[in-house]
């Protein structure tokens, strides 16, 4: 008789632990549809019920269990749709509302919270011992259909950098200190785990090359265990928040909109979006506008290879920070005091 994998019993410890998101929201319902003749061709818009709206599945993700009380690790980018319902599965019979405890898009971490006890979970394990050939296996629930789908590959690449690309409007988040696998990761695989042959989670699946095969990257487990104590102890992230939504600036995008310099953070609203400078935050008590460029923080020079929220990332709530600002043509110093998000 052929000897077993050792990865089915991976399995058999992983997959209980291992859960389906399922996004919902409240949208207007459908009734039918109509044509609509314009120019020689026929078309299809939706009859829409006056004033009703009904519950409609809008995406789904993965995640994990990693306390017997309810705790949830996933991705960001899974949970990131607002004013959005999020339902755990374990089976048809096992459903529950989760919780968003709190959110941290610069590694692209959700920790979620489910009322439930005695629940399967799942051990973290250590990934600044991981090494280069080791065999792995990645967990989740590919498009958001195929429940405990295990693909198992080996560690490809440490530390990688990429930029991901999601959301809506389509934003590019840069991620950093990857783990890249050949293991399957398909959309609906992300915030599943990737695990060593000891059954412990060494990533969170993330992201793929799209029109590559097996090149997949997961969030390295070591980043979020921080973030994890913090959530678990005050029921949400503590961290300071400076209140600015930006562009870092390169050749390319300075020379589309004429600007004199290729680096640095230009504070602009997104598109039809919330105003640029958080009112009230740290950033408009420090005197921040609109279209202000802040070239330096504390002497380091803002780039894409070094952006503003790295290096924010590296100081506490009540930090007083120095910023170097590009405004109408001039260079100003603006003093900050970070205060904690609200």
């Amino acid at each position: 008789m052929p000897e077993k994998s050792p990865i089915v019993e991976v399995a058999k410890k992983v997959c209980p632990a291992v859960i389906t998101i399922i996004i919902s929201k409240d949208l207007p319902k459908v009734e039918g549809f109509y044509l609509f003749p314009f120019g020689g061709e026929n078309f299809i818009f939706p009859k829409i019920e006056n004033g009703k709206k009904e519950k409609t599945k809008i995406g789904g993700g993965s995640g994990f269990i990693i306390t017997p009380n309810g705790y949830i690790l996933t991705c960001n980018h899974v949970v990131g749709a607002p004013e959005a319902n999020y339902t755990v599965i374990f089976d048809p019979q096992h459903k529950y509302q989760a919780k968003i405890l709190d959110k941290d898009p610069l590694i692209d971490i959700a920790i979620l919270k489910i009322d439930e006890k005695n629940l399967p979970y799942l051990e973290l394990g250590d990934s600044d011992k991981i090494e280069l050939g080791e065999t792995v296996v990645a967990i989740g629930n590919p498009l958001g259909e195929f429940e405990d789908t295990l693909s198992a590959g080996i560690v490809s690449g440490l530390s990688r950098k990429i930029t991901a690309y999601g959301g809506i409007p389509f934003k590019a988040t840069s991620l950093r200190g990857l783990i890249q696998t050949d293991a399957a990761i398909n959309p609906g695989n992300s915030g599943g785990p990737l695990v060593n042959m000891e059954g412990k989670v060494i990533g969170i699946n993330t992201a793929m090359v799209m029109g590559a095969q097996n090149i997949g990257f997961a969030i390295s487990i070591n980043y979020v265990k921080n973030i994890l104590e913090e959530v678990m102890k005050y029921g949400k992230l503590k961290r300071p928040f400076l209140g600015v939504r930006y562009v870092i600036l390169n050749l390319e995008i300075s020379k589309a909109n004429k600007l004199q310099i290729d680096y640095g953070a230009l504070i602009v609203r997104e598109s039809f979006g919330e105003p640029a400078v958080v009112k009230g935050s740290s950033a408009d008590k420090a005197g921040l506008k609109e279209y202000d460029i802040i070239l330096e923080m504390d002497g380091k020079k803002i780039t894409e290879e070094n952006p503003l929220a790295d290096l924010l990332a590296k100081h506490k709530i009540g930090d007083e920070i120095s910023f170097k600002v590009l405004r109408e043509g001039k260079e100003i110093t603006l003093k900050v005091e970070l205060e904690e998000k609200k």
